[in-house]
Parts: C-alpha cells; structure tokens; sequence
C-alpha cells in the first residue's frame, strides 16, 4: 500500500466528503480548511469569508489502487467549476473551486486535466478552479466529520447530497 495525500475545495465540504467516501481506495476523508490567514479556524470564522480559508476535503488514498488522476477527474465532475467563489446555494470565497498540491507530480496532473478539460468544450464558461501548493490544514469540527454518514435525513443531505451522489453513480466515468 502507497498512501499519498490529496487536497480538494469544491464547495461545502458536506458535500465533497461524501463524493470521495464512495471510492473504496480512499482510505480517509477529513473535512476541514486551508488556505487562508488565520490559525486554527473555527467554522463560525470560515462563514464571515474573512479568514481567506476554503472548505477543503483531505483525503488519504491508496495509490496502488486509485490513481491521482481519477481523483482529479471525480473532483471536476462532482461540482462546477466554472462558477467562482459558489456552489449551488453556498457562496462566499470559502466555497471556492480548488486544488491543492502535495507534489511537483500531483501539481502536473492537476493542470493537465484541467487543460483536457478546457480543451474539449465540455463547458461553455472558462473553468475558474484554482491549483495552488496545499498550505497548512485545520480540521473542521468534529461534527462535521463523516457528516453525511450520519446525517443522512438531514434536509441538506437529502435534498443536496444524496441526489448528487445517485448523479454522479449513473455518470460515465
């Protein structure tokens, strides 16, 4: 077993947790932030969008099972990464659309799929995830950890999550 370290902001980190909880070569998901100015952020300092921090997703994964780039790729196809600085109903610069790098290797990856993806007119505004060294990571709150999983009748979970998790199932991969 290879276990590398991957970074992703995607909007609510509900959201993004859940996405990479499916795949069975992620071996751990922790919501949490990065990005910003302040030390040791609380979520309460991350909603007033002041601190510069994301909502981020730090995922621990097997590298001899699951390669990086599929990482990447799940990554652009569970949100929009043509809308800056929003998700759906979640908006702010916390709910920014970014990728943070571990290695000059995941860094080449990372532009190359999105190079791919520009190029191949899957989407008609400009794609505005940002790809940026990963910095200092805070874990969020312990509850917002494994949120979804034991959450799942919670309004937002219902109405948000579990639909795009059934999208992304009947997606081509």
């Amino acid at each position: 077993m290879a276990v590398e370290i991957a970074t992703f902001g995607s909007g609510c980190f509900w959201c993004s947790e859940a996405v990479y909880q499916t795949e069975e070569s992620v071996l751990k998901v922790t919501s949490g932030y990065t990005g910003g100015n302040v030390p040791n952020p609380t979520y309460d300092q991350i909603c007033t969008g002041n601190t510069g921090h994301a909502e981020v997703v730090r995922l621990e994964f097997d590298a001899t099972k699951i390669t990086y780039e599929k990482l990447v790729k799940l990554f652009f196809q569970s949100h929009d990464p043509t809308t800056l600085n929003r998700q759906g109903n979640d908006v702010g610069t916390q709910y920014r659309s970014v990728i943070y790098y571990h290695s000059p290797e995941q860094k080449q990856i990372a532009e190359q799929v999105k190079a791919e993806l520009e190029a191949s007119g899957k989407y008609s505004s400009p794609i505005v995830t940002d790809i940026e060294p990963a910095p200092e990571f805070y874990p969020a709150e312990d509850y917002h950890q494994d949120f979804y999983l034991r959450n799942k009748r919670h309004p937002y979970c219902a109405n948000i999550i579990t639909p795009k998790l059934e999208k992304l199932t009947e997606a081509p991969k």
